[in-house]
């Protein structure tokens, strides 16, 4: 008896701008079980800048926020609006990292001054407890 199982998705892989990007066809972005996703790579990036800057920062590798603008030619504002991201509630990072984030969000509408109860964040921002990415916490005996 053959266990084979193949399973067959129709969709199409096409390059634009040196990237490779997967196409589905029209009539699967409609279906009713597909998930309507969209990742922000511009959102994506600053998260994930804003994570690696800070875990440099806090190994002790520069003394000051200037010291690691001035060594990566950074304006010291840019550096600390990015690195000020990680201040964002967790969930508001997990919605941007799995493209679950509101439609309109965008990095400029980050890098403005935001506050620091996470709360206040979801309503500005426009993402609910309900709305946004969650994560299963494991606990382990």
């Amino acid at each position: 008896m053959n266990d084979d199982l193949c399973i067959h998705v129709p969709l199409t892989i096409k390059r634009r701008g040196g990237r490779r990007l997967i196409i589905l066809p029209e009539d699967a972005a409609n279906a009713p079980h597909m998930p309507q996703h969209h990742f922000d790579d511009t959102l994506m990036n600053g998260i994930a800048k804003a994570w690696r800057w800070q875990a440099l920062y806090e190994r002790g590798k520069y003394p000051s926020l200037d010291a690691f603008a001035e060594k990566h030619s950074l304006n010291k504002s840019y550096a600390a609006r990015i690195m000020r991201l990680n201040l964002l509630a967790p969930d508001i990072r997990l919605a941007i990292l799995t493209g679950k984030q509101p439609k309109g969000l965008k990095l400029a509408d980050l890098m403005n001054p935001f506050p620091p109860l996470w709360e206040e964040q979801r309503k500005i921002f426009g993402l609910t407890p309900d709305s946004s990415a969650t994560a299963s916490v494991c606990k382990h005996s």
